[in-house]
């Protein structure tokens, strides 16, 4: 694997790329990093595909902007539209994962030219509230509901911050109520050796977890920033998979697709993973994917 630094909308994003043939872009969430897509860049690449994984705006080795408004949808699209455009590409196949999905199915509306094929992971494409998102979310699930915690600069920030490992390890929802225990144990999970969790722990010791805590600041301002592509639904050939035990499922079911794809190939539950899919069940989750870039023209 090869890595370098590409300059993309202003800022510069850190990448890891592998292979030659038709682009893949694999966007990543919250807390990850492009070391995320570990287990798919010698899969993908192994079958004939250029695999490039930035550190997403904020994350890594990537700039981070200190403004909440720098980690708007519009702005991370263009990240990706210029990262295009810095490897010499018209368009790419996306795959993203959380908040890395959230970006790539708007991609797909906002920028459809750009998207040969979608694919999401464990986060689906949902219709566009009727109302700005923080507030249904406080009124149905409570102040202490992590999206709704995130909100208050500050608080949110200082409480991931204050045990890296902890954080990444917890099994549970990061909220007011999480950060207020002293009795806790750092489990790490089966999947995630000791090597690659100190990799995170790295990471996140050097930035703090502010940019990504932004991505959740924005979904207010994303919700206004996407009135216009509201109608649309994506065009590009598109899959949906997601861990069975994946507690996003609660609140964003698979269903809400239904409708906004024109050519959905499929929605892939994989059996006994949780939100971290791609980490925890990489052999199905590749399996899913090639079967389904295989399929793509």
């Amino acid at each position: 694997m090869a890595e370098r630094r590409i300059a993309s909308n202003g800022i510069e994003l850190h990448v890891i790329e592998q292979g030659e043939g038709p682009l893949v872009v694999l966007c990543h969430g919250f807390p990850e990093l492009a070391f995320s897509w570990r287990h798919q860049l010698p899969a993908l690449s192994a079958a004939g595909y250029r695999v490039v994984a930035p550190d997403m705006r904020g994350f890594g080795r990537s700039s981070a902007p200190s403004g909440v408004e720098a980690y708007d949808v519009l702005t991370l699209s263009g990240d990706m539209c210029g990262l295009l455009d810095a490897l010499g590409e018209q368009s790419a196949i996306f795959v993203g994962h959380d908040w890395g999905a959230s970006l790539v199915w708007h991609l797909s509306l906002l920028e459809p030219e750009r998207v040969r094929a979608v694919a999401g992971l464990s986060v689906p494409l949902t219709p566009r509230a009727p109302a700005p998102p923080i507030e249904i979310l406080r009124a149905n699930l409570g102040e202490d509901f992590y999206m709704v915690w995130f909100q208050q600069r500050g608080p949110a920030d200082a409480a991931l911050a204050k045990d890296v490992r902890r954080t990444l390890t917890t099994s549970r929802q990061w909220t007011s109520a999480w950060a207020q225990e002293k009795d806790f144990r750092r489990k790490r999970p089966p999947w995630l050796s000791e090597e690659e969790l100190q990799v995170y722990v790295d990471a996140f010791e050097r930035t703090g977890f502010t940019p990504g805590l932004n991505l959740y600041r924005n979904i207010d301002r994303n919700w206004e920033l996407l009135a216009s592509v509201e109608d649309r639904r994506v065009e590009a050939p598109a899959l949906y998979l997601t861990g069975e035990l994946d507690p996003v499922r609660m609140f964003y079911p698979a269903e809400t697709l239904d409708g906004m794809c024109k050519d959905l190939r499929g929605k892939v539950v994989v059996a006994g993973a949780g939100h971290w899919v791609q980490q925890q069940a990489p052999e199905q989750v590749n399996g899913a994917l090639l079967e389904f870039l295989a399929g793509v023209e």
